[in-house]
C-alpha cells in the first residue's frame, strides 16, 4: 500500500471520530468517578453523549462521502465496546446493582471475540451488526446516560435499569449464538461482502 492511499485508509473523519471518542473516555472516567456535584454528572453525562453523537455520525460520513476503511469497520465497533465497557464499569462502582449487566456483556463480547476471530480464521464473517445488537447497544447508551445524568436515582430505579438492561443484552447474545451457529446461520465467506 503506497504512502498516500495509507493516509486515506487511516486518516478519514469517521477514523478520527472513533478515535475522539476514545479519547474522552480518560476525561469521562476522571469526572465521572470524582464527581461530587450535580454540575460534574452533567458535564459526565454530556460527554458521552457527545460520544453517542460521534458515533452516530462518523457511519453516515463514511457512507455518504465513501470513506469506508477497513480500519473503520475495526475501530468504529472497537470504540462503542470499550465505551458501553468503560460507562458499565464506571457506574458498577457507584451502583452495585450493575455487576450482573457487566458481567454478561464481558461474557457476551469475549463470546462473540472469540467465535469471530475462529470465523475469521476460516475466512468467514457477519456481514455486519445484527439489529437485536444495534437496539441493545442503543438500550444501553441511553439507560447508562441517564443514570450518570441522574445519580440521585433510586435502588427501584436503578433494579429497574439493570433488569431491562440484562433483558436487551440476553437478547442480542442469543441473536448472535444463532447468527454463528443457527439453523440460518449469518456467517458469510470474506469474497461474498
Amino acid at each position: 500500500m503506497n504512502l498516500e492511499r495509507w493516509k486515506k485508509e487511516i486518516f478519514t473523519i469517521p477514523n478520527l471520530l472513533s478515535l475522539f471518542r476514545l479519547a474522552l473516555l480518560p476525561v469521562y472516567v476522571c469526572i465521572y468517578l470524582n464527581a461530587t456535584q450535580t454540575y460534574q454528572y452533567v458535564i459526565a453525562a454530556a460527554i458521552m453523549a457527545v460520544s453517542c453523537l460521534t458515533d452516530l455520525v462518523d457511519g453516515k460520513i463514511a457512507r455518504r462521502f465513501h470513506m469506508v476503511s477497513t480500519l473503520g469497520k475495526i475501530l468504529d465497533p472497537l470504540a462503542d465496546k470499550i465505551t458501553q465497557f468503560t460507562l458499565t464499569v464506571c457506574l458498577s462502582v457507584k451502583h452495585p446493582q450493575l455487576l450482573p449487566v457487566l458481567a454478561l456483556f464481558v461474557v457476551k463480547e469475549l463470546f462473540q471475540a472469540i467465535v469471530g476471530l475462529i470465523h475469521l480464521r476460516k475466512g468467514k464473517m457477519l456481514p455486519g451488526a445484527l439489529m437485536a445488537g444495534k437496539v441493545c447497544t442503543t438500550v444501553l447508551f441511553v439507560s447508562l446516560i441517564a443514570l450518570v445524568l441522574f445519580p440521585g436515582v433510586s435502588s427501584a430505579v436503578v433494579n429497574a435499569i439493570a433488569v431491562i438492561d440484562t433483558a436487551f443484552l440476553v437478547v442480542s447474545f442469543i441473536s448472535y449464538i444463532l447468527a454463528y451457529f443457527g439453523k440460518n446461520t449469518k456467517v458469510q465467506d470474506l469474497e461474498r461482502k
